[in-house]
């Protein structure tokens, strides 16, 4: 998530203090990536660093306040125009839990997706009664309330990326399925080079006992 440009977008309409930005930002995401304080203001430094944010006075209570610079809408319109990169894709813990779960003693992989379901239909459930409201507002105020577009595009965002992690799930379970039915029987273990010598050398033996005695009692 890239709070550094999230908050470049919010300064481009004007200065704004440190807790204001917060406010702002989690209005606009509906608080799906709440921020601290701590955490703006430490942003907002490295800002002031890069050369793309200045301090900009302070408002009537006090509040210093911060303004974008012309390098910072530059990096803002870079930000807007060019793709996420999706190269390098974040880490995601799901997709790690279910590849150390595979072979993993006293685990029972399946288990670990169906209990995963659950949690992520319940949430696809969630968004989809959030997103219904969100709605609602958008088409009482309509695009005038940019808060509430917003929060309706991350919504569906939101809504679409736990259908596809349904969707995996799913997917996962039929794969672990298949391969388990398409499993060779396990068989008995091979026996070693040596013991195989030996096998084939008492065998040799016994049929030359064999021989011999037939032999002796031939008439």
């Amino acid at each position: 998530m890239s709070i550094r440009h999230g908050l470049l977008a919010l300064l481009e309409h004007g200065p704004r203090y440190g807790s204001q930005l917060r406010t702002e930002f989690e209005s606009r995401t509906g608080s799906t990536w709440p921020l601290n304080v701590g955490q703006v203001y430490t942003t907002l430094s490295r800002l002031e660093r890069d050369g793309m944010v200045v301090q900009d006075g302070e408002d009537g209570a006090g509040h210093p306040l911060y303004a974008i610079t012309d390098s910072g809408r530059v990096e803002l319109r870079s930000w807007f125009e060019n793709p996420v990169d999706r190269t390098s894709p974040a880490r995601d813990e799901l997709a790690i839990k279910l590849a150390m779960a595979v072979g993993a003693p006293g685990v029972d992989i399946r288990d670990v997706i169906q209990s995963q379901r659950r949690h992520t239909v319940k949430a696809m459930q969630d968004y989809t009664r959030l997103k219904a409201r969100a709605l609602t507002a958008v088409e009482k105020n309509g695009v005038r309330e940019r808060d509430d577009l917003a929060w309706l595009l991350v919504l569906e965002q939101l809504i679409f990326q736990t259908e596809a992690e349904a969707r995996w799930l799913d997917h996962c379970e039929s794969r672990l399925i298949r391969l388990s039915a398409t499993a060779p029987a396990a068989g008995p273990e091979p026996a070693s080079p040596g013991a195989a010598e030996g096998a084939a050398r008492t065998g040799a033996r016994a049929a030359g006992a064999g021989a011999e005695g037939a032999a002796r009692h031939r008439p």
